[in-house]
């Protein structure tokens, strides 16, 4: 299964992120209305771009903005604690099976959870990023994010987060996540 995220039809990285917002919504909607083996794929398409989607936002957007908006630093704390929890949450439903009676009462807290953290971006970081660059810098950033998204890890992984983390341990992680995902794949 290819990246969801490389074929968004988007050049500027604030319009990249928030179309995969949008898929991010989708996709817990599709989960949520599905059952059996069409909820497993689903869910298991939500993780894949929820990971990526975090691990570029990690890799690129966030030191950007930590660098380039007056208070970047605490906006971009408070975005990566619920990251983090996001990340933790996620990993435990991962381990579940989707038809357990739990799963979806999970799922909805996650949900409104990870619905709040992009609120949160879009209003307090993205929309001053847009301010921030020009045009060209960010298409040059949406390409960045492209490029992180293709290495990253398609699971979530609470301990690697921030962009040191997860330029030394991401690649690794990605390589034992895609083998995974394509043996899955393969087995269905």
């Amino acid at each position: 299964m290819s990246a969801v995220t490389t074929n968004a039809p988007v050049q500027d990285v604030i319009e990249l992120l928030r179309f995969q917002h949008e898929q991010i919504r989708d996709l817990f909607d599709l989960v949520g209305k599905s059952s059996g083996r069409a909820r497993e794929e689903a869910f298991h398409r939500l993780v894949r771009l929820l990971a990526v989607h975090e691990t570029a936002e990690e890799e690129i957007v966030h030191p950007v903005a930590r660098r380039a908006l007056p208070g970047g630093e605490e906006i971009v704390a408070d975005r990566l604690a619920e990251e983090r929890a996001a990340k933790e949450a996620l990993t435990e439903l991962y381990g579940m099976d989707t038809g357990e009676p739990e799963f979806l009462a999970r799922l909805d807290r996650l949900r409104d959870d990870v619905l709040a953290h992009a609120r949160a971006e879009e209003r307090e970081e993205f929309s001053r990023l847009r301010d921030a660059f020009s045009d060209a810098q960010r298409r040059a950033l949406a390409g960045a994010v492209k490029a992180a998204e293709a290495s990253a890890p398609t699971r979530p992984h609470p301990g690697a987060q921030g962009a040191g983390a997860n330029l030394l341990a991401g690649p690794p992680l990605a390589v034992m996540d895609r083998a995974r995902d394509l043996i899955r794949d393969a087995l269905k």
